[in-house]
């Protein structure tokens, strides 16, 4: 009876390990397409800020979305994020002045400044997204975000398509996309069972 028990333990442990692996493997390879098409909006996922400057990732970002929307994949742009703990200005400000300063007109950006968590951040665009009677967007993060990013905007009912910035200093270092990758393999089952049950905070990338 008890190898019986050890046995059916083994199998557990192998299959909980087989899907985590297929995790890994399938968050790595959403992440290396990129899904653009013309929308009705242009949505930037926060990233930190310094005292009212981007930080490299969410340079890299908004940059991404700064070159969809000079090819006419949208005509808005959507900036997320709020106040981190011991900032004075959101994510999102910071992310709109960079776009207006690079030639986006300020009319052509909408901000959401009351998401610290990604789910927060797309519940609250989806609300402005009705507001404005937009149908579409355009999701810009890092490839390794792409995946828990598209499920739970489907969750909440947004249309979107994904597009993942080349350019950020994570990609450019293997071991912290790695990390990036293997955290998400962790959230990402929570995102497909309830994607309000994100982690209640969630670390800022900087």
């Amino acid at each position: 009876m008890f190898i019986r028990f050890l046995i059916w333990v083994a199998r557990v442990v192998i299959a909980l390990v087989g899907l985590w692996v297929l995790t890994v493997v399938a968050i790595y390879l959403y992440g290396q397409r990129d899904g653009a098409r013309p929308a009705d909006a242009i949505v930037v996922l926060g990233a930190a800020q310094y005292d009212g400057r981007p930080s490299p990732v969410l340079r890299a970002r908004v940059d991404h979305a700064l070159l969809l929307y000079e090819d006419d994949v949208a005509p808005r742009i959507i900036f997320t994020g709020g106040v981190g703990a011991g900032d004075t200005v959101s994510e999102a400000r910071v992310a709109q002045r960079y776009a207006v300063r690079a030639g986006v007109p300020e009319e052509a950006t909408l901000v959401e400044v009351a998401g610290l968590r990604s789910v927060e951040s797309l519940l609250a665009v989806a609300e402005l997204m009705e507001e404005e009677e937009l149908e579409t967007a355009v999701l810009v993060s890092d490839p390794f975000h792409m995946l828990r990013l598209r499920v739970m905007a489907l969750r909440i009912g947004l249309t979107v398509y994904s597009s993942p910035t080349r350019t950020s200093p994570i990609s450019a270092d293997r071991r912290r996309e790695m990390r990036h990758a293997l955290r998400e393999s962790f959230i990402l089952p929570l995102a497909l069972v309830r994607p309000e049950a994100e982690p209640t905070t969630e670390p800022r990338t900087d």
